[in-house]
């Protein structure tokens, strides 16, 4: 167990940023990515008149932090689901709205600090990377079936990797050899293929092709891109959604569903703005909130976090 597992990222200001929405009795608050309880514990110990409904597809995240939330009894109810799954889940629990939604869209601690299951690359694990082990297929499947220029569209995309085309050559010249298994000899076959200049910046050279990697295998961007508006959805007017992103593609997803929830749809020069028109979300950060020095130095991997909030200001025109 190491320390940062222990720090939720920015806790204190996604407690803040939803606190408003959460003081009323039976209010309502969905932790999409429960992880293991951080947040979702947090959120029960400060409302203590809130309702907690949490998902997770990783069904040892749930056993954990079930262990975890147990004292709370009968108010958290955790659930084995995707989070673009929010609407059915309410659903099936006869919730029609709910006053709060968080997610924290980074891998758990948990994920990251268990060796066996491929996510980090600073240890040799087998190359899996599902969260949920059920279902889909692994990281290393992916590095072995998919077509070259499929490869190279991904690690670009999802990992913003300027070497891709290097890097997948080398893969496909070495996966005909013997498929991949292991995350060591793809960690140290991205060493080699890189230029002496991209070693030097930022970190692990091989953090972007894993994060590229770990997104395609559990679909995170085609999943948080129905996730999103379908929390904004289930908000009640006066209800609030926080959101951390930790990679740009994330942050650029959240912050375009806002600013549409935030913008009139009214043909221009209307002279008064029509009720139908009018702005759903009024938008709760000025662009991105960043993580103080203190929180990076407290838990590293707040580094990359950007937090996003919004409000639902009125219903949906019908």
């Amino acid at each position: 167990m190491s320390q940062s597992r222990h720090v939720p990222v920015m806790l204190q200001r996604c407690l803040d940023m939803l606190a408003p929405a959460l003081t009323e009795p039976g209010a309502v608050v969905v932790d999409c990515t429960l992880g293991l309880g951080g947040h979702s514990g947090a959120l029960l110990t400060r409302f203590p008149e809130a309702r907690l409904v949490a998902l997770d597809r990783d069904k040892e995240a749930l056993r954990l932090s079930g262990e975890r939330l147990a004292p709370f009894g009968d108010r958290a109810t955790l659930v084995h689901a995707v989070y673009d799954e929010l609407p059915e889940v309410l659903d099936r629990l006869g919730i029609p709205r709910v006053q709060g939604v968080l997610f924290d869209l980074g891998v758990s601690s948990m994920q990251l600090d268990e060796a066996d299951r491929g996510f980090a690359y600073a240890q040799d694990a087998p190359l899996d990377m599902r969260m949920d082990q059920t279902t889909g297929i692994s990281a290393a499947e992916v590095l072995n079936t998919y077509p070259p220029g499929e490869l190279v569209r991904i690690l670009r995309a999802y990992g913003e990797e300027k070497q891709a085309k290097r890097i997948v050559s080398a893969v496909v010249r070495e996966r005909e050899k013997e498929p991949f298994s292991n995350s060591a000899r793809l960690v140290e076959l991205i060493r080699d293929s890189l230029p002496q200049a991209a070693k030097r910046t930022g970190g692990n050279p091989a953090k972007r092709t894993f994060q590229a990697l770990r997104i395609e295998v559990n679909g995170e961007l085609s999943v948080l891109e129905r996730a999103i508006p379908a929390a904004v959805k289930a908000l009640a007017v006066g209800g609030r959604i926080a959101v951390l992103s930790y990679h740009s593609l994330e942050d650029r997803l959240v912050k375009q569903v806002f600013a549409a929830g935030a913008a009139t749809t009214a043909p221009p020069g209307l002279p008064v703005v029509p009720e139908r028109y009018q702005p759903r979300l009024k938008l709760l950060t000025r662009g991105a909130e960043l993580p103080t020095e203190e929180e990076v130095a407290e838990n590293r991997r707040a580094a990359p976090a950007r937090l996003r909030g919004a409000q639902r200001i009125r219903e949906d025109a019908e």
